[in-house]
């Protein structure tokens, strides 16, 4: 059986539920593993980077913003909380002591502090696509930024797709969204190895490349045979995903870059291990996901989106931070010194930011609550100005007080790195309707590109 791990239990627009995984076993595949058909590819050279790409970081449940990168030292105990703030390489720039080596390279990172218009539900899709779940919607929902990506600009190569999620299967599986693919349709969906049986798991079973060719023929015609008693227009969709399919399963590439053992250990040890463990019903604290984003993107991906643990931290705030604060840390800057290092820090930009903030108030359970009304963002490399903080909150974090950064500027902002104008670029819709790619056509920051 040849099986692919893809988005779990997505219903599409048609409304056909794509299953997590593609499989092909009807087709009696039997014999070799995967690997031993990827060996038989010859080696080819990794090629320098060509292309535009984005890294999305996810805090899954809502970071506490006033913890992090906007303390409130003038404000009560009950709201300023127990960090202290240490300066950072920017002249008048401080952050939470929880920080070090971000405090280190802050040249390279712009820090948002007035985040607004968060739509309050605990899920990614405002982080992924600019866009309130409980807005207006177009039939099939709007794409996330790597299903537009795909869309607009395809596969830089045949054995990466466009589009990649690394977070896993969750408790709360909205904290596990790699991005859904809206009206775009199943042909633009994330490759999504560990929400299903995993990467491990793809294996096929019993042929040569030249039998795969002949099984792959007589597939196309089997779908072509289905797709003439189709009137919704799936099977083109699910045609296109079958090619994918086969363009990775025929090359060494995707496994090369999945394969840390490939990287320069002290690369490896830079960024560090982390722990599978899901952190309650949210994502994992898996470090060398980081690392496997930036081999992916090195690869050919388009877009890659990663969660990192569980921030809904209504009781043990400081407790809590002091265990994650650090590994993001790690992580997040050990990502964008390899990106520098590598010389793809103007083509690849990095985003880390959760679905809201959290109470300044500080609870009896020593924790903070969900709080709309503002909540932050950390921006890095894509060509963009860094090395400054972009707005400000009220003394006790709760409201913005200057310069109030909306969810789509940040996202035509990322357009603009990808070299795509979202004020101008458009994509149908299913009742053939060209939309717009961000809300109301806003602007990239100027702060941030200008």
């Amino acid at each position: 059986m040849l099986t692919i791990a893809g988005s779990h239990g997505e219903t599409f627009c048609d409304g056909i539920s794509r299953r997590g995984f593609l499989r092909i076993g009807a087709l009696g595949l039997g014999g070799a593993a995967l690997p031993q058909i990827l060996q038989a590819e010859a080696k080819t050279q990794r090629k320098p980077l060509d292309h535009k790409a984005v890294i999305m970081i996810f805090l899954a449940g809502g970071p506490p913003h006033q913890d992090m990168w906007d303390l409130k030292l003038e404000a009560p105990s009950n709201v300023r909380g127990e960090f202290k703030p240490i300066s950072t390489n920017v002249d008048g720039i401080q952050i939470c002591e929880e920080f070090p080596q971000m405090a280190r390279m802050m040249d390279k990172f712009a820090v948002i502090r007035s985040m607004v218009g968060a739509s309050g539900g605990h899920d990614a899709v405002q982080c992924l696509t600019g866009r309130k779940l409980n807005g207006p919607q177009p039939p099939g929902g709007w794409p996330s930024i790597g299903s537009v990506l795909s869309k607009l600009e395809g596969q830089t190569d045949p054995a990466i797709p466009a589009f990649l999620g690394l977070s896993p299967k969750c408790g709360h599986d909205e904290w596990g969204d790699p991005g859904k693919t809206g009206f775009l349709g199943p042909s633009h969906a994330p490759f999504a190895p560990f929400r299903g049986a995993g990467k491990d798991d793809m294996v096929l079973e019993g042929v040569s490349i030249e039998r795969l060719a002949d099984r792959k023929s007589l597939l196309k015609s089997f779908d072509r045979f289905r797709r003439d008693i189709d009137s919704s227009g799936a099977m083109k969709g699910m045609d296109v995903f079958t090619e994918q399919a086969f363009g990775v399963l025929t090359s060494s590439r995707l496994a090369d870059a999945f394969d840390l053992s490939k990287e320069d250990p002290k690369i490896v040890e830079r960024y560090g291990k982390g722990t599978e463990k899901l952190t309650a019903d949210g994502p994992w604290k898996r470090l060398d996901q980081f690392l496997m984003a930036r081999r992916l993107v090195e690869a050919g991906a388009r877009c890659v989106t990663l969660g990192f643990s569980r921030w809904d931290w209504h009781g043990g705030n400081f407790s809590r931070g002091r265990t994650d604060f650090p590994m993001l840390d790690q992580g997040v800057t050990a990502l964008v010194q390899d990106l520098h290092d590598r010389g793809m820090d103007k083509d690849v930009s990095v985003v880390v930011w959760g679905e809201f903030g959290r109470t300044p108030l500080i609870n009896k359970n020593a924790g903070r609550d969900h709080w709309p009304k503002v909540s932050t963002a950390l921006l890095a490399c894509g060509g963009m100005k860094t090395g400054q903080v972009i707005g400000s909150t009220t003394r006790d974090g709760g409201e913005a007080d200057d310069r109030p950064v909306h969810f789509p500027e940040v996202f035509s902002t990322l357009y603009h790195n990808l070299g795509i104008d979202a004020r101008r670029t458009t994509i149908d819709d299913l009742s053939g309707r060209p939309r717009f790619l961000v809300e109301n056509q806003y602007a990239p920051m100027p702060e941030l590109v200008g």
